[in-house]
């Protein structure tokens, strides 16, 4: 696998730190993340997202969600099966995971829902009023 040097970015520019780790992280793979558990993510319109995480076997009390900055984080700990089980095949991980995506601006988190071994995330892109697009009459005098 070839590595990417991104220092060269870091030294010419200013305020771009946090698209430098995107592409950081992006080029040499989020370790903690291998592929487990497998994921959807879904637009569902102009401004609507879903995530969708297979979790089969995970209960709502062993999985954690959480939100901070424009990192979201899901971690599943399985809780120790009480009795002990004799498989002649096991093809469903029992393992626990965590994953993270990473949010863009005004990305939030508006519900989750486990529904049928699926744990689906709900998002919405919400631009604050400030920072939308807004006409400016030609005439109008200004305030003081």
């Amino acid at each position: 696998m070839r590595t990417v040097d991104f220092s060269p970015l870091y030294r010419s520019s200013v305020g771009f730190d946090h698209l430098f780790n995107l592409l950081e992280n992006a080029s040499r793979g989020d370790q903690k993340n291998n592929g487990y558990p497998p994921y959807n993510i879904e637009a569902l319109g102009k401004d609507k997202y879903q995530i969708t995480l297979a979790v089969a076997g995970f209960s709502e009390s062993e999985l954690d969600i959480q939100s901070n900055h424009n990192r979201l984080t899901i971690k599943g700990n399985q809780t120790e099966n009480r009795k002990e089980r004799t498989f002649l095949h096991q093809g469903i991980a029992n393992r626990n995971f965590e994953r993270t995506f990473e949010l863009a601006e005004h990305v939030k988190v508006i519900g989750a829902e486990l529904k049928n071994g699926l744990l689906i995330i709900d998002l919405e892109k919400e631009i604050p009023e400030a920072m939308k697009p807004r006409k400016i009459e030609i005439g109008v005098p200004k305030l003081n």
